[in-house]
């Protein structure tokens, strides 16, 4: 079981900003998120069900949950009322089971995704924060919009009065550190039209960056990055 590396927590913390740092507490115990808490650290994000629901009753801390690994639809009902927000709705029917629970749903990715999520908003009578997925690099193994289909997706998008698009997210491809910049630049770029050529929307949000290339996701105008082993020691 890894511990909190302190020092470097608060670092870190300091170093993220002004993006917000969601803590992956998969490798830690409830103790150590409550040493995240007394570092500064108030957004924790688990992958696995079962070891969520376990700290989040051994936790008593005043911060808040994230699910951040893939749910199956079937789990939903024993996190919805735990969890501030889901970041990984990568289906539309579970978009059902979670549209009148989370703030904002961070990875859409495709139409019929975006026509479900809209369907169910309607139904709950509620506006839902999204963020658009984009596939910035145009791996075949991974999900999202190619950037060409920003402007058709985003005049789609007008035409749906209970969506309200946010920013974009996106991974970077899995290669040297350095060479991921230029698709962070990419990223923050687009986001960038997408805010001149759509003022009628608060585009905000730019969710990319994690452990091992959050520095470089953060200087290129990431708002949201996702740390797990920056913030622990073995």
């Amino acid at each position: 079981m890894m511990r909190v590396n302190e020092a470097e927590t608060k670092r870190l913390l300091e170093a993220v900003k002004p993006a917000k740092l969601v803590a992956a507490t998969k490798y830690i115990d409830e103790k150590e998120v409550e040493k995240l808490e007394e570092c500064g650290v108030m957004i924790y994000g688990e992958n696995k069900v079962q070891d969520f629901l376990k700290k989040y009753e051994d936790y008593h801390g005043k911060g808040v949950w994230h699910f951040i690994g893939t749910l199956q639809t079937n789990k939903v009902k024993y996190i919805i009322d735990k969890v501030e927000l889901i970041h990984s709705v990568d289906s539309f029917h579970l978009a059902k089971h979670i549209i009148d629970k989370v703030q904002m749903i961070h990875s859409v990715a495709n139409y019929r995704l975006i026509d479900e999520i809209e369907k169910q908003a309607a139904k709950h009578n509620l506006v839902m924060d999204i963020l658009l997925q984009v596939n910035i690099a145009k791996e075949e193994s991974k999900h999202g919009f190619n950037e060409e289909e920003m402007n058709e997706v985003m005049d789609y998008l007008k035409d749906k009065p209970h969506l309200n698009p946010r920013g974009l997210m996106m991974m970077a491809p899995n290669i040297e550190v350095e060479e991921t910049r230029q698709y962070f630049k990419a990223t923050k770029d687009l986001l960038t039209k997408l805010q001149e050529s759509y003022p009628n929307y608060q585009l905000t949000e730019l969710s990319m960056g994690m452990t091992h290339d959050f520095p470089i996701a953060v200087a290129e105008g990431s708002t949201m990055v996702r740390l797990g082993h920056a913030l622990f020691d073995e």
